[in-house]
């Protein structure tokens, strides 16, 4: 790569913008090969290249942001089980915190994430050279995304590349965290009035509208103060700073803003919790900003968030399986100690007869009634949702292929045992127990360790990888938990209270459980705070700032070792640095 192309984007599989109807800003997405110039002389074309990224691996790939921001925490790992998931240990590297500049995650995430950043780029010189009708609308969502990927880089890496994409002789700059995240919040806030409210404009939730920036302006007020004192060494950061613009403190802007979203009446917490991670999910009343996915035979949506922590003998369909790779850390699963009847922690499945599947012996049989989309007749096989553990029941196959059948034509239901060691059941322990506490690696009998996280659906339509489960960015409970804890740092416990019961008592358990709402808490301290952003928001790319913010990522868990300050963000890859100077690597690497 020479530095001189940086920010030229070539030969890239883009998202066009199909046009559907008499509205050009109505956007549904079908990637088509298309090769850009340096100029992009296809306004909507560069601005659908530019979201593309989003869906295109980024944030829907469990290798990619999520690797950076779950694995490296205590909600999420990704060990070695026998012959599996070896891979030269770049997977374990994130929980053992050995990851270096050569680390295979993560130059494949700062060339995405920068990938992101020139597409943009793009984008924005593009549409600027238009007279397309809309141009202030395009130009607006442009620099939105450029934005949404260059605070995500800083929050990773510390550091951003950027060019002025209106002058083509521009240098090169190198943005740092400390000091861009201020204009970088600026520089949303005047994008605001040329932003779409969502629904208006033919916009929806896979377009960065006007609530999309509320949500990235709250995530930027909350994590600024991390921004400028990174290496803090107590974690002592100071949320009470004045605001960048505005009046009072960062954490009354994240009030301001996160309020704008909650009183809006556009949004409103599910009932079912799961609702936001399932085939419907479009549909969720707390969708704010995702990543929509379809499958439509060209490049499919991707199922990694619900693949990856299912075990291969977990089948959904016959021709579908899992592949038995992460899982949760002990920890994490303790800290669900006295709430597992929360809403947010399992939800039982009922089927069209009212067959409830309990996941346990007395579960016998299901019936075949749903079938695979798109298949030819293939029983569709519902697991429950949420966080598993313990032995585990489900479909068996056939010599044949076939789902094991009874005489009335019902699915049979088995304990099942681990695909690559038929001898061990399949039981989730929590427990991880290492033969070498400080390395993830298990042997071959032990591949069955681990709780495992069910809270995105399994899409069986169009092989093992592919989905139309939508990836929620921003959804309001995440919104709650940020107000939440701002109230909190401001020392209003009170309110905080207020929010984080908000999200436990509006969810609701299954019709098995009367359809009761989630017990309240009585009172908040910190410890009890940091549980309930977990509670909320796990497996979906929030861990890793939220233990930085709470002075918990440098402290020791299963298999991660006590760790110094400058692993909160990652190192340049070395392949960048060996071709630019620009960069200044990041402390301790």
């Amino acid at each position: 790569m020479k530095l001189t192309k940086l920010f030229n984007t070539k030969n890239v599989a883009v998202a066009f913008l199909a046009l559907f109807s008499i509205s050009c800003t109505d956007l549904d997405e079908v990637v088509l090969d298309e090769v850009l110039g340096d100029d992009a002389s296809n306004p909507a074309g560069a601005l659908a290249a530019a979201y593309d990224r989003l869906g295109d691996r980024t944030f829907v790939d469990h290798g990619a942001v999520f690797a950076l921001q779950e694995y490296t925490t205590d909600v999420a790992l990704l060990p070695t089980r026998g012959s599996d998931w070896g891979d030269g240990g770049k997977w374990r590297s994130m929980h053992e915190f050995s990851w270096s500049p050569n680390n295979a995650i993560v130059t494949d995430n700062w060339n995405l994430l920068t990938n992101g950043i020139t597409r943009s780029l793009t984008a924005i010189k593009s549409i600027n050279d238009s007279d397309i009708p809309e141009k202030d609308l395009f130009l607006a969502e442009a620099k939105g995304l450029l934005a949404f990927y260059t605070y995500t880089t800083l929050d990773l890496y510390g550091q951003a590349p950027y060019r002025d994409p209106l002058n083509l002789s521009a240098p090169l700059e190198i943005l740092q965290a400390d000091t861009a995240i201020d204009n970088l919040i600026l520089d949303v806030e005047a994008l605001l009035p040329q932003l779409a409210e969502l629904g208006q404009q033919s916009t929806h939730t896979g377009r960065f509208t006007r609530e999309a920036a509320y949500g990235l302006l709250s995530t930027m007020y909350l994590n600024r103060a991390v921004f400028k004192d990174r290496y803090n060494p107590t974690s002592n950061f100071n949320f009470t700073e004045a605001a960048v613009s505005g009046s009072g403190s960062d954490m009354d802007r994240v009030i301001y803003y996160t309020s704008l979203l909650i009183n809006s009446g556009k949004f409103s917490l599910e009932s079912n919790y799961f609702k936001n991670f399932s085939l419907d999910n479009s549909g969720s009343s707390e969708m704010i900003f995702a990543v929509v996915q379809k499958i439509d035979y060209i490049r499919n949506g991707d199922n990694d968030f619900a693949y990856v922590s299912m075990e291969r003998n977990q089948r959904v369909s016959p021709a579908n399986r899992g592949t038995n790779a992460s899982c949760i850390s002990p920890e994490f699963y303790a800290s669900w100690d006295g709430n597992h009847d929360d809403p947010r922690f399992h939800r039982y499945v009922q089927y069209s007869d009212g067959t409830w599947f309990m996941n346990d012996a007395t579960t016998t049989s299901v019936p075949a009634t749903d079938i695979v989309p798109g298949s030819s007749g293939l029983p569709w096989f519902h697991f429950n949702y949420g966080i598993m553990a313990g032995p585990q029941y489900g479909p068996r196959l056939t010599s044949s292929g076939a789902f094991e059948m009874t005489e009335d034509n019902r699915i049979k239901v088995f304990p099942l045992v681990m695909e690559k060691s038929t001898t061990t059941p399949m039981d989730f322990t929590p427990e991880l127990n290492f033969d070498n506490p400080t390395v993830a690696v298990f042997a071959q009998n032990q591949i069955n360790r681990g709780a495992r996280v069910f809270k995105y659906e399994f899409d069986p339509e169009e092989g093992n990888g592919s989905s139309n489960v939508d990836i929620p960015l921003f959804r309001l409970g995440g919104i709650y938990t940020m107000r939440a804890e701002a109230y909190f740092r401001k020392g209003d416990i009170g309110l905080a209270l207020a929010d984080v019961n908000a999200l436990r008592t509006n969810r609701t358990r299954e019709a098995l459980f009367n359809n009761v709402p989630g017990t309240p808490i009585a009172s908040l301290d910190a410890e009890t705070l940091y549980k309930e952003l977990g509670f909320e928001m796990y497996w979906e790319m929030y861990r890793r700032p939220q233990m930085i913010r709470f002075g918990k990522f440098d402290l020791p868990f299963s298999a991660k070792p006590v760790s110094q300050p400058y692993r909160r963000i990652f190192p340049i890859p070395q392949e960048t640095m060996d071709v630019t100077k620009s960069f200044t690597q990041n402390e301790g690497y």
